[in-house]
């Protein structure tokens, strides 16, 4: 066409706002990870079992990728909407088991491999139950027709097969990362820890 030099074309509009959206998209995941390990590392005093839970999180991605492999559908900004919201489904599976371990570990003095065994058993129906819920809530997205569906169905394919696959996988690699990551632990120091300032125990009366 013989366009001048100063003349050149770009993105603008929706296109363009997409195109940033796309690109951030990274940094978001990466600081989701990040505010998830400052709040349990919080919750249970601990820099390396936090790490176990967040070990949930790549089977979830994988199962959501390969949802949309199967079904065809492309990684767009809605279907990353839904791998974002995995990350608050599927840790509440390592959180279910680990607490329980953890507190069999401080409370009932039992071993690790003990505590994680419990809580596996002790903790398989309600993950059960909860991941159940949040597939057959996702459902509708799926297999719903009219106007708009073809926007939704993306974000109902990566939760359910993100929850499909985390589902088989985590309750096998969280309790063997659980005793990988506390012997590391207790191999270099088993330092903890906290944030809570606690009160001293009270000066018991002489006798």
């Amino acid at each position: 066409m013989h366009i001048p030099d100063i003349v050149r074309a770009d993105f603008s509009g929706d296109v363009q706002a997409y195109r940033q959206a796309v690109g951030a998209q990274p940094l978001l995941l990466l600081a989701a990870l990040v505010a998830v390990y400052i709040v349990l590392g919080v919750l249970y005093e601990s820099l390396a079992h936090p790490l176990t839970i967040i070990s949930t999180l790549p089977s979830a991605g994988l199962g959501a990728l390969l949802a949309l492999e199967i079904s065809g559908t492309e990684l767009s900004v809605i279907a990353f909407i839904g791998i974002i919201l995995l990350i608050g489904i599927v840790k509440k599976n390592g959180i279910m088991m680990v607490d329980f371990a953890l507190d069999g570990e401080r409370r009932l003095g039992l071993p690790p491999q003990r505590a994680i065994h419990n809580a596996c058993l002790a903790r398989f129906r309600p993950i059960l139950m909860t991941t159940l819920a949040a597939m057959l809530g996702a459902l509708p997205l799926v297999i719903a027709i009219g106007p708009g569906s073809e926007l939704r169905r993306p974000l109902g394919i990566t939760i359910i097969g993100g929850l499909l696959v985390s589902q088989v996988l985590t309750l096998y690699t969280t309790p063997v990362i659980y005793l990988l990551l506390d012997r590391l632990h207790r191999k270099l120091g088993g330092a903890n820890i906290s944030f809570i300032r606690r009160r001293p125990p009270p000066l018991q009366p002489a006798e």
